[in-house]
């Protein structure tokens, strides 16, 4: 490989990239693919282990080194329950969402709301009565082992805080009370924008006060200087929600800097009548009799708490829909959860009394909803920040110590334990996209996005309607036993043989169980004589999300290879080239994060004032930028500052022999034969930007593990936030209380004949807790239970 990189594109810049000849395999690429392909063939065997089998799905998605490869491990078995796995929601505030109660909220009078005029610093708790105390979304009970809700949360919170001096300010305003801005929201807001700016946002906001009825545009706009912390203009965001009631929106355009609008109708504080957004059928009628109005209320966004069992969010959030006689859309969340687990979660919907949500609890199964508020505005993709886990892994087996007696036994497995925690603790693992990502069926996701990349739409739409021949026999014979395939997954096999056979779709779709769409889309699309060779058209009707899936699937398996490569060469050792996010290290980067002052060409650039910049949308894309030598020597940066990108068209690659890497793979059979320079294509929706991702992730610092002893393999382990609630509620109706929680955390023998794992870590939003727990037990250690039923596709 060249020691020296080629130039590249300026991150700041955007333009088509044009192709170069594809590279060809060195050494090293060669070596890489063999050593994988080798591993793999060994773990194909017909007698081949659960682990083994795991370690090659592993390698065939690039996942192949450790940050601590000499810790000892240990194996166990995930996921056996589904208590097993419990997630909690983490928002920005750092509270973990639990479900605490399933009661109607308490209403809040206009005239208690009335009197609430004077603003509360961002950093404070709203003061008001006890009674409107009790409107908080997430209360904490002092029951939590676990870090939770606890904390009282500040005016400033993200989508569990309780009313906010802004909401308090807005109601004042409704009454026609002037607005005031207290001192410590304006030093906040001058801290953000200076004494210049913040002058012109309030004669902004005075202007919409003064013309409430006006069209949003005819107020004008306000633009800031540029603002290159994405963090820093997250907060921004938030804090104008909240200090000006959702009159003025905030947007980011693609230099960085903020601009300030007044809101349009459909989300403007205090809209009424025919301007009310319309959602679900509901629109802006006159409230019903005896009904409080919605800034009575709180706001017209209910948030609730989703609490979940072996379900997806979407399955729940689809019958509430039919439910309430809503669009899906309606709901807003931060993220979607696993299906194999306990989850808890926010979810946000427009202009829906909690009462018709309480009732529905009767008639849902393995799920619950609770904590219900009302806020002006709803839930964000960015008001996650990650999830709090609780993982019991079963029958956990440690070397060297299966003859030991219970007592040493438990000793060795907590001094491994404790090791190996710490080492995952301070060194981290690679932040892989885990297995997940890639799907559950025979043919993965990332194959079908190569294909849809390559422009082959006929083979992208084979491969989503591919099925295994062993769940086809199974569905074709009815005296079969094979219980490791589902009855959904042999109606699926048995519906898209039917269509492949015959052509109609019909029969196919009569068969095919409901939730799998993207089939029965591309069956409805097909069938129609006029689009039988529309293949593009077929995969565009299949959902955006579920779409970008595939070829967002790709990208990590190019991410994964790369970093896998990246470690096997250098380690944790920082190297000339590598990328760190601009708006991480501002402070050390000096002068090399300012505006490009020339071009490609050697050009002169010459940059907007503020005031010239047009308002754009939100720049949803991080910049990075390469260290040099004085950098990588300087001690200013570690490892964990480091990102690789994923393939795109509008971001950096390292300035080092990771470049050639990149074209090398990408270039291969195995990498799709693509080039890393041409990732733009004619259909927008895959056509790639790209992205940054840290190659090392940490747990938080709260993390803990017990160990206890079972017997019994059906015996659940830990409580989950619903047992919580039903443990209190009959501990309150019998007036007793117990120590049963305190007794279950001694280890002790009492015939116990196998050894559980409990972790508790937290983890960000894009992390994964599998590659976490593959780091902490190492190779085959981590044993994903496979339940009768659940595969064979």
């Amino acid at each position: 490989m060249s020691d020296t990189a080629e130039p590249l594109e300026s991150p700041r810049k955007r333009q088509k990239l044009f192709a170069d000849p594809h590279a060809q395999l060195d050494g090293a690429m060669d070596e890489t693919l063999a050593s994988n392909a080798d591993a793999a063939k060994a773990a194909s065997s017909d007698d081949a282990s659960t682990g083994q089998i795991q370690v090659q799905k592993e390698l065939a998605v690039g996942i192949t080194e450790y940050v601590s490869p000499d810790a000892p491990g240990f194996s166990g078995i995930l996921k056996k329950r589904y208590t097993d796995f419990l997630v909690n929601e983490i928002f920005p505030s750092g509270q973990v969402v639990h479900l605490d109660n399933l009661k109607l909220p308490p209403r809040r009078k206009a005239a208690e709301q009335s009197t609430q005029t004077e603003p509360v610093a961002p950093t404070s708790v709203n003061k008001v009565d006890e009674k409107e105390d009790q409107d908080e979304d997430c209360k904490a009970q002092n029951e939590h082992d676990v870090a939770s809700l606890a904390a009282k949360p500040s005016s400033n919170d993200t989508v569990v805080s309780l009313t906010t001096s802004g909401e308090t300010t807005g109601q004042a305003q409704e009454d026609g009370q002037r607005f005031q801005l207290s001192a410590d929201d304006e030093a906040l807001l001058e801290s953000y924008f200076g004494a210049a700016t913040v002058k012109s946002i309030l004669a902004l906001n005075d202007r919409i006060l003064a013309s409430p009825d006006a069209k949003a545009r005819s107020f004008g706009t306000v633009v800031s200087s540029v603002i290159t912390d994405r963090e820093l203009r997250t907060n921004i965001h938030k804090a104008m929600r909240r200090i000006f009631s959702s009159r003025l929106e905030t947007s980011t355009d693609n230099d960085g800097a903020m601009v300030i609008s007044a809101a349009t109708s459909a989300g403007k504080w205090g809209s009424k009548g025919n301007n009310t957004r319309n959602t679900g059928g509901r629109d802006g009628r006159t409230q019903l009799k005896g009904k409080l109005g919605w800034q009575d209320l709180g706001g017209e966004y209910l948030h609730f708490s989703l609490y979940k069992e072996n379900k997806d969010t979407m399955e729940v959030v689809a019958f509430l829909a039919r439910q309430l006689k809503l669009n899906p859309k309606s709901f807003q969340f931060a993220g979607t959860k696993d299906r194999r687990g306990v989850t808890v979660q926010r979810i946000s919907v427009y202009r829906v009394h909690a009462d018709k949500l309480v009732a529905l609890n009767r008639s849902l199964r393995g799920s619950k909803i609770g904590g219900y508020a009302y806020h002006t505005h709803g839930l964000e993709l960015g008001d996650l920040t990650g999830n709090e886990f609780i993982i019991t892994l079963r029958d956990c087996r440690f070397a060297e110590l299966e003859n030991l007696g219970f007592e040493d036994k438990v000793k060795n497995a907590t001094e491994t334990i404790s090791r190996a925690m710490t080492d995952l603790g301070t060194r981290g693992y690679i932040n892989y996209y885990g297995l997940q990502r890639f799907g559950t069926f025979s043919t993965r996701t990332d194959t079908i996005g190569v294909k849809m990349l390559q422009g082959d739409f006929k083979g992208a739409c084979d491969d989503i309607l591919s099925y295994s021949d062993k769940a086809l026999a199974a569905a074709q014979d009815p005296s079969s036993n094979d219980n490791m395939i589902s009855s959904d997954d042999r109606l699926r096999a048995e519906a898209l043989h039917s269509f492949k056979s015959t052509g109609q779709a019909y029969p196919a779709l009569e068969k095919l169980p409901r939730k799998f769409s993207a089939e029965s889309n591309i069956i409805r699309h097909l069938s129609h004589p006029q689009r039988a060779n529309d293949y593009r058209g077929a995969l565009q009707t299949i959902q955006r999300n579920l779409r970008l899936m595939y070829v967002h699937a790709y990208q990590s398996l190019v991410w994964n290879t790369i970093a896998s490569e990246r470690w096997k060469r250098w380690g944790d050792r920082l190297v000339e080239g590598d990328l760190v996010l601009i708006n991480e290290h501002n402070d050390k980067a000096g002068d090399t994060a300012e505006l490009d002052q020339v071009d490609e060409g050697g050009e002169l650039v010459i940059h907007p004032a503020d005031e010239d910049r047009s308002a754009m949308g939100e720049d949803h894309f991080e910049r990075a930028r390469a260290l040099n030598k004085e950098e990588v020597e300087s001690g200013k940066y570690s490892i964990f500052d480091i990102v690789l990108p994923t393939p795109g068209f509008d971001i950096l690659y390292p300035s080092n022999d990771l470049l050639d890497f990149y074209k090398s793979f990408m270039a291969s059979e195995r990498g799709g034969g693509l080039d890393l320079h041409d990732m733009r294509r004619a259909w927008k929706d895959i056509s790639l930007s790209g992205s940054y991702r840290k190659l090392l992730a940490c747990p938080g610092h709260n993390w803990s593990y017990e160990i206890k002893g079972y017997s019994e393999d059906d015996e659940q382990l830990v409580e989950t936030d619903l047992d919580k609630l039903q443990q209190k509620g009959k501990q309150e109706s019998d007036g007793q209380a117990t120590a049963k929680g305190k007794e279950e955390k001694v280890v002790e023998d009492n015939g116990s004949k196998k050894l559980a794992v409990i972790l508790q870590l937290q983890l960000g939003s894009s992390q994964y807790a599998t590659m976490a727990l593959r780091e902490l037990m190492k190779q085959g250690g981590v044993q994903t239970y496979k339940p009768d039923f659940g595969g064979g596709r």
